[in-house]
């Protein structure tokens, strides 16, 4: 039987301060049910578990629909679905709290743990990505903000500096005019395996005449989440129509193309494009209802 040291701190300091003294041997934890399986796994080789609930920074909901939304990593799920000022500003957050089935799954699943697990089984990491989300991180070399994106390398591991601890994610506020929506793809009609996850955003002009920006991520296309980059140059200036919802599922189809050529593989590639067409569409239709409501 393996015996782990367990270790509560109270302050980031001390947090800091215990992960780099573990040497890569520390476990953090938030309560989210991915941590409790790593935990379980024999290949994880944690010595200390420590358990960072109790550092208030990692506990802070501040939501400002004009400045951003500042996430602490502890924060559950169940609290941030249910809070009026992120279900307003940002519907697709609430869905996924939703997904959580289970009511005490939901309550002990955090932000953090959807971080801090492997990029491509994570709903939450292609849509904060598509949300533009930066990470607070604090370390023995001080603190620093860096995009959710760069947190993984290409292979989905955590970029993290020795001794550093993901505190917070900040989301900025809204544009006027936008919307943003996620999809996942089930293969089945059990929906138990999710094999794609697309995110969508975009923001319009202020008679939802011309698309300004837009931004799609997908997860488990690849290791790491898939910025496509491509799209949103593409839709930036244009007038929303079918026929350039089109063009992004062809761009999406093409930057998800295998570098096989089994059959399976070309139809996940298929399955790209489809998927990132519906949301882009339900993303547009919530702008425009944002513009149509100011």
């Amino acid at each position: 039987m393996e015996h782990r040291q367990y270790r509560a701190p109270t302050s980031l300091r001390e947090a800091v301060t215990l992960v780099s003294a573990s040497a890569g041997r520390a476990l953090q934890f938030t309560g989210g049910a991915d941590e409790l399986a790593r935990l379980s796994s024999r290949r994880t080789a944690a010595d200390i578990l420590l358990d960072m609930r109790r550092i208030d920074e990692l506990q802070v909901l501040e939501c400002d629909p004009a400045q951003g939304f500042t996430i602490g990593t502890a924060v559950p799920w169940c609290r941030l679905g249910r809070h009026p000022r992120v279900a307003a500003a940002y519907p697709c957050l609430a869905m996924v709290a939703a997904m959580i089935r289970s009511l005490p799954g939901r309550a002990r699943a955090t932000v953090g743990s959807s971080l801090c697990t492997t990029p491509a089984t994570s709903d939450a990491i292609p849509l904060l990505v598509a949300l533009e989300a930066t990470c607070a991180l604090a370390g023995p070399e001080g603190h620093r903000t860096v995009p959710l994106e760069r947190c993984y390398d290409a292979n989905g591991r955590s970029l993290l500096g020795r001794g550093e601890i993901l505190v917070s994610i900040a989301l900025p506020a809204p544009r006027p005019h936008s919307g943003a929506w996620f999809i996942p793809f089930y293969p089945g009609p059990e929906r138990e395996v999710i094999v794609l996850r697309v995110a969508a955003a975009l923001a319009l002009n202020p008679d939802h005449s011309r698309i300004l920006a837009a931004r799609v991520a997908l997860g488990a296309a690849e290791p790491a989440p898939l910025i496509l980059d491509t799209i949103g140059a593409v839709l930036a200036g244009q007038a929303p129509s079918t026929a350039l919802l089109n063009t992004a599922a062809a761009l999406a189809r093409v930057a998800a193309w295998p570098r096989d050529a089994s059959a399976h593989a070309a139809y996940r590639a298929h399955i790209t494009g489809l998927v990132t067409r519906q949301a882009l569409s339900i993303a547009l239709s919530q702008a425009r209802r944002t513009a149509a409501a100011a």
